[in-house]
């Protein structure tokens, strides 16, 4: 009884010291939190250091601190509290963070690690303080490095851009998905021309832009739409002017060419002309207050004593990666590699590719491949792929995991026509190579699926559910050569298979 009759003043006494308690408090979750998910933060920061996408995402902790500073005044006279409805969004946050370990997608533990943080913010410090910092705390979601799905449609969307300038000049071209021929060379809209990094950053910088300068939602609306248009139009340009320059000149001063006007200075350029476009319309004074503490002060229902809202955010992260620990025990192991089917009407042969082609699947189990000839001369490559289970980095989907390997010099350059239940795409390699590929997922006991998305559902289902977690591809992919179609060849060894469910269902050893 005397222990218990002390614990409760020490409890109260805490609740009392105001600011210092309540940050002291969010300090030590903070710390906790990023121990127990360390692989992820790191992860996350390791991506704004060294992909050049993200690069901005480094300055974005310290754009939320100038924020906080800026709110100062006016939070000084709001009281920190514990609030228990906080407490769901730091459990969502754990939820989000346990899908996207389940299915691999680190996407969602990114933003996980986000929710979680603005959660506990609104935990302990209240509403009256998350909603005085309602546009800091939705900024750091810009810390998530997100918008990599973007890359493949703005090659297109680039591509397509500069045939409609080249055409303007009178420069003849070819487009061949995001490849663009003319007279002076073969030039690729490769990813990193896909001007993705400035449409991620103009969207980050935007945001800032959007509340800092303007009070009325309709000119937020308008000038956000018109920088990314403008960025997306303006990359388009640099791309032209680069084949240009080889058209009037030669490939070498065009690289030169590009090289200048390539990177943070020519985005720099954009967003200087976005603001120079903007300005006269601003319509927030500097000295606007960012918010009204009298609207905000008062009592608000759902307040708890600090310590619990602690103890009780902490229970709720840990619960994720506990859940995940125990159901990872249900994988079942492979018997071993895929045989290659015998099929009607077709032989193995050893004749060589036009170029070295092999799938990427870092980690996989085993990558058996065999390369078909029929009596009609056509020509398939069939690779099967198998995990026992994936994990971090051994994935049937993500990133360089796939058909194009760039260690390889295969490139993605467009979509290709697609089967029933299949995903197929067309790749380059230099010469140029020219490579049609159809690719079958399976996870489990699930059905087969071309979709991406569909496989990280499944991979999530079963590490969540504790199922059968082997998971497997199966490749099909042919080079379009002269009087021999890809899609036709393809098409005759998928009809001779009969049913490719089948055929991954023996390679993992199901059924």
């Amino acid at each position: 009884m005397t222990q218990g009759a002390l614990s409760m003043p020490r409890m109260q006494a805490l609740d009392d010291l105001g600011w210092r308690g309540h940050l002291t408090a969010l300090g030590i979750f903070a710390f906790l939190m990023l121990s127990l998910f360390h692989r992820d933060a790191i992860d996350m920061v390791s991506i704004w250091w060294n992909a050049s996408t993200f690069g901005h995402c480094l300055f974005i902790p310290i754009l939320i601190a100038w924020l906080v500073q800026q709110r100062l005044p006016g939070l000084r006279q709001l009281k920190p509290v514990g609030w228990a409805p906080g407490l769901l969004w730091i459990g969502v946050g754990g939820f989000a963070w346990l899908l996207g370990a389940a299915a691999g997608v680190a996407l969602f533990r990114h933003a996980a690690l986000i929710l979680m943080m603005q959660g506990a913010v609104v935990t302990l410090l209240g509403p009256a303080i998350g909603r005085a910092l309602v546009f800091p705390l939705f900024y750091a979601f810009f810390m998530v490095p997100a918008g990599e799905e973007i890359v493949a449609p703005l090659q297109l969307i680039t591509a397509r851009l500069c045939m409609a300038f080249l055409s303007l000049w009178g420069v003849p071209a070819h487009l061949d998905g995001i490849f663009i021929t003319t007279p002076t060379g073969y030039f690729e809209v490769a990813e990193a021309c896909s001007g993705a990094k400035f449409v991620i950053a103009m969207t980050a910088y935007g945001a800032l832009v959007c509340n800092v300068c303007f009070a009325s939602w309709p000119r937020r609306i308008i000038f956000m739409t018109g920088a990314l248009m403008l960025s997306v139009l303006a990359n388009g340009l640099r791309a032209f002017a680069t084949i240009l320059v080889a058209h009037l000149t030669s490939i070498d001063a065009a690289v030169g060419f590009d090289h200048v006007l390539y990177g943070w200075v020519f985005f720099a350029a954009v967003m200087t002309l976005v603001m120079a476009t903007a300005w006269p319309f601003f319509d927030r004074r500097p000295a606007d207050p960012w918010f009204d503490p009298s609207k905000l002060a008062g009592v608000w229902r759902g307040q708890i004593r600090l310590p619990v809202a602690a103890l009780a955010g902490l229970s709720l992260i840990a619960a994720a990666p506990l859940w995940l620990m125990v159901s990872a025990a249900a994988s079942v192991p492979l018997l071993g590699p895929p045989g290659l089917p015998n099929l009607k009407g077709w032989t193995l042969t050893a004749e060589p590719p036009a170029y070295p082609w092999k799938p990427r699947f870092d980690g996989a189990d085993h990558l058996v491949m065999g390369r078909y000839r029929n009596t009609a001369g056509q020509v398939v490559d069939l690779a099967m792929v198998s995990f026992d289970r994936q994990t971090e980095r051994r994935e049937l989907v993500g990133f360089a995991q796939g058909a194009a390997d760039p260690d390889q010099n295969w490139t993605w350059s467009s979509p290709a026509p697609a089967p029933k239940e299949g995903f197929a795409e067309q790749i380059t390699a230099p010469g140029p190579v020219v490579r049609h590929v159809v690719s079958f997922y399976k996870v489990g006991d699930a059905p087969i699926t071309g979709s991406a998305p569909r496989v990280k559902f499944d991979t999530m289902k079963a590490r969540l559910l504790g199922r059968d977690q082997r998971a497997g591809a199966i490749l099909i992919s042919a080079e379009n050569r002269p009087g021999m179609n890809a899609d036709a060849a393809i098409a005759m060894f998928l009809r001779d298979i009969e049913d490719v469910k089948d055929l991954a269902d023996r390679s993992l050893g199901i059924g």
